[in-house]
């Protein structure tokens, strides 16, 4: 099982958030908006990377060496980056508008966007914030089909909102993160997320920890 971990993003970070932004967004935001929103208090800017190996790994890794397997391991993937996914929302009086989610090409359908959107909406729900909104291009059915599991509906459509295409964009929105049985509903994405990566051989232990907790109060 690979481990995950979900953080912050920090200064130390910045050159890894602006490769894999240029590489699966073709270069939305560069150095200095990174920067921006590490130092705004309005800004949750979250990341996904590999985690420590675990015991496991480094077994299999000896066992590779040892046995002079040069070919890769099924815990790896042709591409190796420092950050696997990022995501930010901004907090914006009673609303939070996600500005981007990306997973690295060679790490997508394997559960990270899941994961990682979890945890843009548990941020805002921390908040206090009462609903959600996003842009997404109307060709992204991936993208659409993921929200959609997230409770999100369509409020609108920006014409020709992407302009080095003059694709539109669908708004879509999500209510009712402030309602009382919102807590549930956090939990209840907590083990589809956990799921979702455990199959696809991932661990993040901040989902395993919650879990975990989860269970115990249920």
């Amino acid at each position: 099982m690979r481990s995950l971990q979900v953080k912050a993003l920090t200064p130390q970070d910045l050159t890894a958030a602006v490769d894999l932004d240029r590489r699966c967004l073709g270069g939305l935001w560069n150095l200095d908006g990174y920067q921006r929103e590490i130092h705004s208090p309005n800004s949750d800017l979250l990341v996904l990377q590999r985690s420590e190996k675990t015991e496991e790994e480094k077994s299999k890794g000896q066992r590779a060496k040892g046995e002079g397997n040069t070919r890769h391991s099924t815990l790896d993937t042709p591409h190796s980056p420092a950050l696997l996914a990022i995501g930010c929302s901004w907090a914006i009086l009673e609303e939070a508008h996600i500005t981007l989610l990306a997973v690295d090409l060679d790490y997508q359908r394997q559960g990270l966007g899941q994961a990682l959107l979890y945890c843009l909406l548990k941020a805002a729900h921390n908040r206090g914030l009462e609903r959600a909104t996003l842009e997404v291009r109307v060709s992204n059915q991936a993208a659409i089909a993921l929200y959609e599991n997230f409770g999100f509906q369509t409020a609108g459509r920006r014409k020709r909102y992407y302009a080095e295409t003059g694709e539109d964009a669908l708004v879509l929105w999500r209510g009712g993160l402030h309602h009382p049985h919102f807590p549930q509903t956090l939990a209840n994405w907590q083990l589809a997320a956990s799921d979702r990566l455990g199959r696809s051989g991932w661990q993040l232990q901040e989902l395993e920890a919650k879990n975990q907790e989860a269970g115990n109060s249920i």
